[in-house]
């Protein structure tokens, strides 16, 4: 999953090598936590919050086809 959102913020970002993605696992919850370059927040959240709607609900489709534990996006403002 950290690779498929890594990907998917690539795409967006206009500093790349800056993304990076980690995790923290809890007993019911996987929470993604996603840094990326300054400047670069803006695009991730998109015009309104579209786009990081759309990455979060994609994390949350996937993952509960797989059957794992809940997941939760966070964007992390440097």
């Amino acid at each position: 999953m950290k690779d498929f959102i890594e990907y998917v913020v690539k795409l967006l970002v206009d500093q790349p090598d800056e993304v990076d993605v980690s995790s923290v696992e809890t007993e019911k919850r996987i929470i993604y936590e996603l840094v990326v370059g300054e400047g670069d927040y803006g695009k991730v959240i998109g015009k309104g919050g579209r786009n990081i709607s759309s990455i979060r609900s994609l994390v949350f489709a996937i993952n509960a086809k797989q059957g794992g534990k809940r997941a939760r996006l966070d964007v992390i403002d440097r």
